[in-house]
């Protein structure tokens, strides 16, 4: 299937009540077990990217790997540019032909976000390519993005201004999530995500869904959080498969068999998250 707009993914998503798992990848091993997962539970799915691994990779080579990939997958899949304070990554990323990006400005005024995400939200517009928009620090570092201190909760009013103003597609709210290894049970603000939903019907987005519990999850897609994204979770399936894999066969020197076993291990997380998150069989 070809790949598809942010927008389309998200609306049916939203409009009927089940989650979408946004994974990050950061080479084509996980890229390529992110599309096997989806195709195997015939799930639409979005492939999410940090500001890192593009700036490793570069914004067209990894554009050109997932249209690629995702041309051979028979589900909808979409790309998308996790956390991002710089414009110039933003611009590289509209100008390959990626289909989203989260501008995320939560370190600035309220003003500022506000001014600059119209902006955002205009050219990318342009190239119909859709905008997440922040206003809120989620707590945690991702990637060298992000801090440990959760930003201050901008009032309901405020927060339904700024998607309308600025025309973004999805909106990532501060709900008690955050990035990274949970240190405690989090306490999570469900009654915002009803409270946004309300007053301005617009897909939000749960970061930081590594170590939630299933309930949690159908809870937070149930009110209005379709996009739930996942990042930390690969990074340690990755990382244990390869260890693993070398301690139980320190003979072994054929990298493709290597590669394998880490993918194998991946889909099989992945296809755990897209039941959990309700996607199986949404594809159309």
């Amino acid at each position: 299937m070809p790949v598809v707009p942010m927008q389309q993914i998200l609306r049916d998503a939203f409009d009927k009540r089940y989650g979408v798992g946004a994974f990050n990848i950061v080479d084509w091993v996980t890229m390529d077990a992110v599309l096997a997962a989806a195709a195997g539970t015939r799930s639409p799915v979005i492939v999410q990217v940090s500001v890192k691994t593009v700036k490793v990779m570069g914004a067209k080579l990894i554009q050109v790997m997932f249209a690629e990939m995702a041309g051979r997958t028979p589900v909808p899949a979409t790309l998308h540019l996790d956390h991002c304070p710089d414009r110039q990554v933003i611009e590289d990323c509209i100008a390959a032909g990626w289909n989203s990006v989260l501008f995320d400005a939560s370190k600035l005024t309220y003003e500022e976000n506000l001014a600059q995400t119209k902006e955002v939200v205009a050219l990318a517009h342009r190239h119909g390519v859709a905008v997440e928009g922040e206003l809120e620090a989620v707590k945690g570092v991702e990637d060298g993005v992000g801090s440990e201190d959760q930003g201050a909760v901008v009032p309901l009013d405020k927060a339904v201004a700024f998607i309308r103003a600025t025309g973004i597609d999805s909106f990532a709210p501060a709900i008690g999530t955050a990035h990274g290894v949970y240190k405690g049970t989090p306490k999570i603000n469900f009654d915002r995500v009803s409270e946004i939903v309300a007053a301005e019907p617009i897909p939000l987005v749960v970061h930081g869904g590594t170590g939630l519990s299933e309930e949690t999850f159908h809870e937070l897609i149930r009110r209005g959080a379709p996009k739930v994204n996942v990042s930390t979770q690969l990074k340690i399936v990755l990382a244990d498969s390869y260890r693993t894999y070398l301690e139980e066969k320190p003979k072994e020197y054929d990298p493709l068999k290597l590669l394998g076993a880490a993918k194998k291990n991946l889909v099989a997380q992945v296809i755990y998250f897209m039941k959990v998150f309700g996607s199986e069989g949404k594809a159309a």
